[in-house]
């Protein structure tokens, strides 16, 4: 099998698994949840981060030792400008270029708004950031954001924290078929079976929180999902079978044949 490389933004990556950093109970587990999980990028909503002083945030003071790449993402935003200028926040402070840009309009479903996603990702892509835009799995607008010049784009595969799983594998398959850059399943996902079914989809990575932080066991759970993301990868990398109508033997009949 030839070396499977994931790369963002020029960055090769050795873990597909991207976390988030918010809901846990308390910071222990939290970081023991991120050693387990194997990830190398970290999530979480810039306006939860003391920007003037990111040393001694709360949040990012128990991850400071480890080699993270920090992905801070937009949330609260409701228009292009507000996640614009969050995003410029988070760079002026020496947090990040890479952003996540997340603008949603509803409160109820927290779904994104396509429009304003897309404006802002132009407006920071000029401007020199690596955008990794969340987005509902609507195979043309994932691709629009990829031509606007996203490094990977996020659609959701259910709305943010429901762990429905995958609602629409048949749309996450369009995607990943027309892309040319990493598409990341971002939100929704609830089991160890959700991750596998997306990776065998042929996704490049998955971006989790509320399933590891809020399992009764944070620390099994984040183990669990990162062998389940690196077996749906093998999986999708070794083929599956096609599905058939009717029953074939494994054996052929010819073997049940007495001589």
């Amino acid at each position: 099998m030839k070396q499977d490389v994931f790369k963002i933004g020029g960055r090769e990556l050795s873990s597909r698994f991207f976390i988030g950093t918010g809901l846990f109970p308390n910071p222990y587990v939290q970081m023991e949840a991120i050693k387990a999980s194997g990830a190398q990028v970290l999530t979480f909503a810039i306006r939860r981060i003391n920007l003037e002083s990111t040393e001694d945030d709360s949040i990012l003071q128990h991850v400071q030792d480890g080699e993270y790449i920090y992905l801070p993402n937009t949330s609260g935003a409701r228009t292009a400008d507000e996640a614009v200028r969050i995003a410029r926040l988070a760079r002026a402070s020496g947090l990040s270029d890479w952003i996540k840009v997340e603008i949603s309009a509803n409160e109820r479903t927290l779904l994104p708004d396509p429009i304003e996603t897309l404006k802002a990702t132009e407006i920071l892509v000029k401007e020199g950031f690596t955008v990794l835009p969340y987005i509902t799995d609507d195979p043309i607008m994932c691709k629009r954001l990829e031509e606007a010049g996203a490094a990977a784009v996020m659609p959701g595969a259910a709305p943010i924290g429901t762990g429905l799983g995958i609602l629409n594998p048949y749309h996450l398959s369009l995607i990943v078929e027309d892309a040319q850059v990493p598409i990341i399943v971002d939100a929704g996902l609830g089991s160890v079976s959700d991750v596998a079914q997306a990776m065998e989809l042929g996704v490049s990575a998955v971006l989790m929180n509320t399933p590891v932080a809020k399992a009764r066991n944070p620390v099994g759970m984040a183990q669990a999902m990162r062998m389940g993301i690196e077996a749906g990868r093998l999986a999708y990398l070794s083929g599956r079978i096609e599905k058939k109508r009717y029953a074939s033997a494994s054996s052929g009949l010819d073997a049940f044949k007495l001589k």
